[in-house]
């Protein structure tokens, strides 16, 4: 075998190996974007969803006890009630927030410290102002109706993180193929 010919094969099996490591480094990231994005739909989006559900139960079953102006609720329940509620708002505090999930999620924050005055005014009045107290429980509603729409969105946009990833892999992979 001539020179030139020698030349020629470690250059083809160079050009092979150098492929074959550069599309396993590009594979290897777009898995770890893919292993990510699955992550993060689990931890941040489905748990912080269950979450608010949780918190909307919570919230609705005072929405009831108003309406019923149930006293020994106001006496017994609410309290376990507002504790299970800051403890979901707590451990959904701690899931990566959007920009946009930080400030609903503080409005509903207020808005729920503004909800426990008016149960306070309400039970001061004799369990008759009860306009102001639902209005209170809409808008806590309302900021968990949204927050529920943003784990949505989120969700899809890692989707469409993953999907990107994996076609990219996809594309590399058949790079290869006609290229080796």
């Amino acid at each position: 075998m001539a020179f030139y010919d020698k030349i020629k094969w470690v250059l083809g099996i160079l050009m092979v190996f150098v492929i074959i490591v550069t599309t396993n480094l590009i594979d290897r990231n777009n898995f770890l974007r893919v292993k990510d994005s699955v992550t993060t739909i689990y931890e941040d989006r489905l748990i912080a969803n269950d979450l608010l559900f949780e918190i909307l139960k919570l919230v609705q079953e005072k929405e009831v006890a108003v309406a019923l102006s149930d006293s020994t609720f106001f006496s017994v329940q609410n309290k376990v009630l507002d504790g299970n509620i800051l403890g979901f708002m707590s451990r959904f505090e701690q899931t990566k927030l959007t920009t946009e999930e930080q400030k609903v999620f503080s409005d509903l924050k207020n808005n729920f410290e503004t909800l426990a005055r008016s149960e306070t005014a309400f039970i001061q009045s004799g369990f008759e102002e009860k306009e102001s107290v639902f209005g209170h429980v809409r808008t806590v509603k309302k900021n968990l109706y949204d927050l529920s729409k943003i784990q949505l969105n989120e969700g899809g946009r890692q989707i469409s993180i993953s999907n990107r990833a994996i076609d990219t892999v996809e594309l590399y992979t058949q790079i290869e193929i006609y290229i080796l």
